[in-house]
Order: C-alpha cells, then sequence, then structure tokens
C-alpha cells in the first residue's frame, strides 16, 4: 500500500480520470440521445444500464492488456495499408456512428409522427417498449466497446500500473452518471441542440473512420468545434426566451 503515499500515483489518476470523462463525453451525447427515445420512466435504468456497459467493457480490456495491444499489429494489407484488429473495430464502429447518427439527424429534421389510432392493448404496450428498450440498450453497448477500445489504449499509453487505471475509469464512471441525466434533459429539451450533439457525433464517426486508416485527428479540435457551435446556440436559446418573453411582458 506504500504506493498510495506517492504522489506521482495521484497526478497520474487524477490525469487520467480527467482524460476519461473528457474521452466519455461522445458516449454520453450517444447514450443521451439514444435514451430520449424511451418513455420518461424507463430513461435513467437506460442511462445506468448503458453507462455500466461502458464501464464492464473498459474494465474487461484493462484486464486483457496483451490481447488489446495485440489488435495493434496489422492483419492483413490493402493498397499498401496495413489493416490491424484495433483499425477494423474503429472502421465498424466510424461507420455504425455515421450511420445512427445521420439517421437520428434525419428523424428530427425531416419526419413527422402519423396520425393513427394508437394501440392501447396494454401487453403490446409492454412488449414494444421491451423491445425498444433492449434494442437501445444493445446499440449502447456496441459503440461502448469502441468508445473503450480507445480509452483503454489512451490510458495504457499515460499509465503503467493497472490499479490506477481500473480506479480511473470508476472514478470517470461515476462522474459520467451525476453528467448524463442534466445533459440529456437538455438535449432532449431543445431539439436544436440535439441536432448540434448529432452533428457532433458524425464529426466523431468520421475520426473514427479517418483513424482506421491512420489519419488522425485531434478530438482537441472537434471539441474546440464543438464548444463554440454550443456557446453560439446558448446565446440563441438566450435570444429566443428573451424574445418569447417580451410580449408577455408587454401585455402585463
Amino acid at each position: 500500500m506504500e504506493f498510495l503515499l506517492d504522489p506521482n500515483v495521484w497526478i497520474a489518476f487524477a490525469m487520467l480520470t480527467a482524460l476519461e470523462i473528457v474521452l466519455g463525453v461522445d458516449n454520453i451525447i450517444f447514450i443521451s440521445i439514444l435514451v430520449g427515445r424511451l418513455p420518461a420512466e424507463l430513461r435513467d435504468k437506460a442511462r445506468r444500464l448503458g453507462l455500466g456497459f461502458a464501464m464492464v467493457s473498459r474494465l474487461m480490456l484493462l484486464f486483457s492488456l496483451s490481447w488489446v495491444m495485440s489488435l495493434t499489429t496489422d492483419l492483413f494489407t490493402v493498397f499498401n495499408q496495413g489493416i490491424s484488429g484495433r483499425d477494423l473495430v474503429l472502421l465498424l464502429g466510424g461507420l455504425f456512428l455515421l450511420y445512427k447518427a445521420s439517421h437520428e439527424i434525419f428523424v428530427e429534421v425531416e419526419t413527422k409522427e402519423q396520425d393513427h389510432a394508437p394501440n392501447t392493448d396494454p401487453a403490446t404496450l409492454k412488449a414494444a417498449g421491451a423491445r425498444l428498450f433492449w434494442g437501445i440498450i444493445g446499440q449502447i453497448a456496441v459503440i461502448d466497446i469502441v468508445f473503450s477500445l480507445d480509452s483503454v489504449i489512451t490510458a495504457v499509453g499515460m499509465v503503467d500500473k493497472l490499479g490506477v487505471m481500473m480506479a480511473a475509469v470508476i472514478a470517470s464512471v461515476g462522474v459520467m452518471l451525476f453528467a448524463a441525466k442534466p445533459i440529456g434533459e437538455f438535449v432532449d429539451k431543445h431539439p436544436s441542440v440535439k441536432v448540434l450533439a448529432l452533428a457532433f457525433l458524425v464529426m466523431v464517426g468520421m475520426a473514427l473512420t479517418a483513424e482506421a486508416f491512420d489519419l488522425h485527428v485531434p478530438k482537441g479540435y472537434i471539441y474546440a468545434a464543438m464548444a463554440f457551435s454550443l456557446v453560439v446556440e446558448s446565446l440563441n436559446i438566450r435570444s429566443r426566451s428573451k424574445r418569447l418573453g417580451a410580449p408577455q411582458s408587454l401585455r402585463n
């Protein structure tokens, strides 16, 4: 237990936890958008399960570090470009994220709810709700694996103690558990922010796909662009709320 008295261990833990939280932002946004399609009473459960899967997948990958690092070995070559197991995971995950985010943008912007008589049979509604719930959990689990792989490889490059890496992962997921609900409610409340978040996921999907072909796109650029867009959108939200409140105050 002497290593707990080493300040370098605590510095590494703090830095890695902060980095894991930053790297988990895209995961939180993805979970928040999918969970928003569920009934209100199921959303908290879905968030907890989704982030629970994220933590379990990260810890399992940490326990199999030798296998994770072997994923960087080229399996085959395409047009003089070596393709490793990690590249395949990033490519499939990036394409899935591109498809899912683009589909959600289309649903949000173009489609409208169809006018039809709702099915009020309790058994049918319960079965449909269960299928939707577990379908969303399955999608979250798939993308968790992709984000976990990148997160674990980053952790291995920063820290050489397994215990510190595990503690940082657990702490970061704990922070994300508290942040996921307010972020999800804010995104769900403001449709324009939801579209921005989906556009952010499109950028992340493109970055993952590019990374599969060894074209590294620093995530700092993506986060900076998204932060700027959110600042502009927050000003728009404030401006809209003031315009909506002005006639009310005049009437009063």
